[in-house]
């Protein structure tokens, strides 16, 4: 395989050709770290792709800036068979190239500062950032034992030595770090304080928030908190998780908004949106109404979306292409409202407050964020 043709061309694609970080993307051959993955089947499952088996794909997939899906629920790639289809949801991938490299330029690498890399997955995060800054600086992190395994022999055949380590960042984080990068979502609130307390006065930490796309970055003050800003730049990762697999997403109020009537029935005035593709709108909601779960589907012309609490809240909107639908909601506070609340603000303002807002963080994990008048506080309730 031709593969350094290939990265340099991707380098090329996707950092600028002064770029510090145009060697790393061009030097570093991806495919090695993906050997096998998962691609939709499109009936709702997967399908594995084996590398060795058709040389071709495979560099066509690894040197492409996309992700590369790695664990299905609980079943790595590596682990399959070419007669395993699992559906459900992935649990591991390896991130777009560029979106490794805005990571780490978001997190402000230095020579000789100590780097953790939260969220190894594939380890192509971590084998840029050990080319650029060497790799006994930098420690990667992965709740699943196997990819801490997997992706740091892979590593080690590419002449790259860094920390492997096994933990839930929810719960500890072993060490403390200069700069600390997240490729999964974390959470504000207690599943924050391990990472918190990990990162020195002084250094800086660049995350997104779970279950939105909102990429926060700050410095940590000698008080404690952690001060910084939402860029204006937005990324989708998976959240963190503690086990092996995602805990169940309240099927059971997901069936009950499919079917019931509901305590509060009338007309939406907004065309129903798909909120996972809508990523400033979908991360207003989450900010607003914690622990929302989302759902969407289409059929002819027919779009539903579905909204669920885990305090029993649930909201089903349908209607035909832009028609303002119909809608079902119940439970202690009605969902769709809150959404066409927030759909208000941004037509009469022209955007939401989230991007450039303010960001400070502090040690019990809470994220208050403001941007004008406009305030409020995550990981508090």
């Amino acid at each position: 395989m031709d593969w350094q043709t290939q990265a340099e061309q991707l380098a090329s694609d996707i950092v600028d050709p002064v770029s510090r970080w145009l060697p790393p993307v061009a030097r570093v051959p991806r495919h090695q770290l993906v050997p096998r993955w998962w691609e939709p089947d499109g009936t709702g499952a997967w399908a594995l792709r084996d590398g060795a088996d058709d040389p071709s794909a495979w560099a066509e997939a690894a040197y492409a800036d996309r992700s590369l899906v790695t664990r299905v629920g609980g079943l790595h790639a590596d682990h399959a068979t070419p007669e395993d289809r699992p559906e459900g949801l992935p649990t591991s991938s390896a991130t777009p190239p560029s979106l490794a490299v805005r990571m780490l330029r978001h997190a402000r690498l230095g020579d000789g500062l100590p780097l953790l890399d939260l969220g190894t997955g594939a380890g192509g995060l971590t084998a840029y950032a050990s080319f650029r800054i060497g790799d006994k600086h930098v420690t990667s992190l992965d709740v699943d034992s196997y990819l801490s395994v997997a992706a740091g022999e892979r590593l080690a055949e590419l002449g790259y030595f860094p920390t492997m380590l096994t933990a839930d960042a929810t719960e500890h984080v072993p060490g403390t770090y200069e700069r600390i990068v997240s490729t999964v979502g974390l959470p504000a609130g207690p599943g924050l304080r391990a990472v918190l307390a990990s990162l020195v006065p002084g250094g800086r930490l660049a995350m997104t928030l779970a279950r939105t796309t909102l990429i926060v970055t700050g410095w940590k003050r000698a008080d404690g908190d952690v001060v910084g800003q939402v860029e204006r730049d937005m990324a989708g990762f998976m959240p963190a998780r503690s086990g092996d697999a995602y805990p169940d997403a309240r099927a059971d109020l997901f069936a009950l908004a499919r079917v019931a009537e509901g305590d509060d029935i009338g007309t939406g005035r907004y065309p129903v949106v798909d909120l996972e593709n809508a990523w400033e709108l979908r991360s207003m909601l989450e900010v607003t109404v914690p622990g929302v779960e989302l759902g969407f589907g289409a059929r002819g012309k027919t779009r539903t979306a579905y909204l669920v609490h885990p305090d029993g809240s649930w909201a089903r909107a349908s209607a035909e292409w832009t028609d303002p639908p119909a809608v079902h909601q119940s439970g202690p506070r009605r969902l769709w409202d809150v959404l066409e609340r927030l759909r208000n603000r941004l037509n009469a303002d022209g955007s939401l407050p989230l991007l450039g807002a303010r960001v400070r963080i502090t040690p019990d994990g809470v994220v208050h964020l403001s941007r004008g008048e406009w305030h409020t506080s995550v990981g508090d309730r």
